[in-house]
């Protein structure tokens, strides 16, 4: 029987996801790590896990679908140890134009990005029996008008909105807090020279370390009276 804390994080199979798990299972927590796809990743991030001495448990599962998510939170139930941090990190960006972004498109992002932390945090909450943290990832895109973007926009938008009010809702035993990275990881959507010009014009010129998102995860853990808020961490990007 484990006497360690129990998280869950979504997409923890890679990118910003991975980071968060590696993150709180540094700080002693054994893991639920949640994938869809990226089944050989989840592995990778598992032995990871587990060589710094805590359990990391794979649950693959797709998070659009709500049976599913009741289905991910079975594997909660089953484990020793109550719930006490769920981090909201599966997304998908994909670029559109609003003139012609299809209705498949706009549920696809709206279902993961946004209603699906929404699903996750009524789940979470009822299991968080002895109090908990919920960090739900937005994005600075959130207050940005990216027109290629649309639908991405807007569902982080809402997530910083529904952080709120789960904030209110679920106090005092249970905070909520979001982080909105802004320039980490580059991804498919950005071509690399366009991704250095990006970089290039933030205050701080640069984009941001892996550790310094960890401590981002870890000043939320840590520091009990934060609830409600929403970190940005850009390099200044808020600035432009």
């Amino acid at each position: 029987m484990s006497t360690s804390p129990l998280a869950l994080v979504t997409g923890a199979a890679r990118r910003l996801g991975r980071i968060f798990a590696l993150t709180l299972a540094r700080n002693g927590y054994d893991l639920i790590l949640h994938y869809r796809r990226s089944a050989e990743q989840a592995e990778q991030t598992r032995a990871e896990i587990e060589a710094l001495g805590v359990r990391a448990i794979l649950a693959s599962a797709d998070l659009t679908d709500p049976d599913q998510i009741e289905s991910l939170f079975r594997v909660v139930d089953a484990q020793d140890s109550p719930l006490r941090i769920l981090v909201n990190s599966a997304a998908v960006m994909s670029a559109g134009d609003l003139r012609t972004l299809s209705l498949q498109e706009w549920d696809a992002a709206l279902n993961l990005n946004l209603r699906a932390p929404f699903l996750m945090a009524q789940q979470a909450a009822r299991r968080m029996t002895q109090g908990g943290l919920i960090v739900n990832i937005s994005d600075v895109g959130a207050r940005k008008s990216w027109t290629g973007f649309p639908a991405y926009a807007v569902s982080k938008a809402g997530v910083e909105v529904l952080t709120r009010l789960l904030a209110r809702t679920l106090a005092p035993d249970i905070r909520v807090n979001a982080i909105a990275p802004g320039l980490i990881l580059p991804g498919a959507q950005v071509p690399s020279e366009r991704w250095e010009q990006l970089v290039k014009r933030l205050p701080l010129q640069r984009a941001a370390h892996p550790e310094e998102i960890a401590l981002t995860l870890e000043f939320l853990i840590k520091n009990e009276y934060i609830t409600g808020h929403v970190l940005t961490l850009d390099g200044g990007y808020a600035l432009l």
